[in-house]
């Protein structure tokens, strides 16, 4: 059997690195971290403390999604600590999204959109 400890990386496709870069240092709060020499361009950001990390590949192909923010295509989840901190955080720097605090999960969810049209879900314990 598998002994699963936790999710080490997400990777994503965008096609513009410094676009990337700034949506998900700046807006979504992440910090940079080390990224090996690879012959092609990236980068790599902590996702909270516990060693969990996403890596953003630059891929000249256009990304499939084309829609708006769908909660049923693929995703990641980041867990915030303040649901409604994080939504007023997007209001102000006018990102897309989607919110429910009374989710059927159990937790509140924010879906929202990167600059390559990544989906990904913010959540957090309902208070």
């Amino acid at each position: 059997m598998i002994k699963h400890e936790a999710i080490h990386h997400v990777s994503l496709i965008v096609s513009d690195i410094e676009r990337a870069r700034a949506f998900y240092k700046e807006i979504l709060g992440l910090r940079e971290i080390p990224r090996p020499p690879f012959d092609f361009p990236g980068e790599w950001f902590a996702v909270g403390e516990t060693g969990q990390q996403l890596h953003l590949i630059v891929h000249d192909g256009q990304t499939k999604r084309t829609g708006g923010i769908d909660t049923r295509d693929g995703h990641f989840a980041i867990r915030v600590g303040d649901f409604d901190e994080t939504v007023e955080w997007l209001r102000q720097h006018g990102i897309e999204h989607r919110a429910n605090r009374d989710s059927i999960t159990g937790f509140a969810q924010i879906f929202l959109l990167d600059p390559d049209r990544n989906v990904i879900e913010l959540n957090a314990a309902r208070r």
